[in-house]
Formats: C-alpha cells, sequence, structure tokens
C-alpha cells in the first residue's frame, strides 16, 4: 500500500481512493456488526466520500471540456457538459457505495444533459426553465426516497 500524502488534499483524495472496510468478517447476530453497519452509514455520508463523488465528477468535467474545444456543444460553461459531468459522478457513486438516490439522479442528469445538448447540436431554442425543475423535483424524491429507505431499513 503507497504511503499517506503529508499534503491535505493528497490526502483526502488518497483516502477516496481506497474502499470502505468490510464487515462480512463479523457474525451478523453480533452486536458489534450493528455498530460496524452503523458506522459505514456514517461513512457513507460523510465529506470525504463527498469528495470523492466531486473530483470524479470534476475530472469528467474537465475531459468534456477538453472536448468541448473541439466541439462546440459541449464547451465549458454547457448544461450539458455540466450535467454528463454529474451523472459520472453519480455513477462512480452507486458503483462504489450502491447509494439509491443515484440510482434515480444519475439517469435524471443524463436525460437532461441529453436534452440540452440535442437542443445545442439541432440550433432548436429551449429555454433552460422548462428542464431545470424538473431535474429539481427529481432529486428532491430521490433524496426523499432514500432518506426514507434508509430510515426504514435502520429501525
Amino acid at each position: 500500500m503507497p504511503a499517506k500524502s503529508k499534503i491535505p488534499l493528497a490526502g483526502v483524495v488518497w483516502a477516496t481512493l481506497h474502499r470502505l472496510p468490510r464487515t462480512d468478517w463479523i457474525r451478523k447476530e453480533s452486536p458489534s456488526y450493528d455498530r460496524a453497519q452503523r458506522t459505514l452509514l456514517h461513512l457513507a455520508s460523510s465529506g470525504v466520500l463527498l469528495v470523492h463523488r466531486f473530483t470524479v465528477s470534476l475530472v469528467a468535467w474537465g475531459v468534456l471540456s477538453l472536448i468541448g474545444i473541439y466541439w462546440r456543444p459541449l464547451h465549458a460553461l454547457s448544461p450539458a457538459t455540466t450535467l454528463f459531468a454529474i451523472a459520472i459522478g453519480c455513477v462512480a457513486n452507486w458503483l462504489r457505495n450502491r447509494t439509491l438516490h443515484c440510482v434515480i439522479t444519475g439517469p435524471l442528469f443524463l436525460i437532461a444533459a441529453l436534452v440540452f445538448l440535442l437542443s445545442d447540436v439541432t440550433g432548436a431554442h429551449l429555454n433552460g426553465l422548462f428542464v431545470w425543475p424538473f431535474v429539481a423535483i427529481g432529486v428532491g424524491i430521490a433524496f426523499l426516497l432514500e432518506w426514507r429507505y434508509t430510515r426504514l431499513s435502520a429501525s
């Protein structure tokens, strides 16, 4: 295992690249299993994993922006580029943590990005006020479902 860096940001990035601790070695009947599961739930909502999702999204946005230098519809400030990057961050978060909201918001962001991209490519005028409320409502529903599901499964 490589040594941790003494640079704070590099240390956070290093920590995000490693998986959460496994709990399958603890018997499910034991009280320590419940403590380990609560610890994993806390880690899943911690800032370290938010940094992971942000880092993946930022790298995706950078790559898409570089493509946007040569293909104008994906320029850096395009809503399509931003939404594609966020969707990639959701996929990375789902692959790592299996969070319910990412199953819903990932495809939602992808569809919204495709709508904006098609609008840019075809030259059709699309009012952003038509798309953004659906995105906001979908994200709200996704987080409410996850909150409700995790609250019921914790009890």
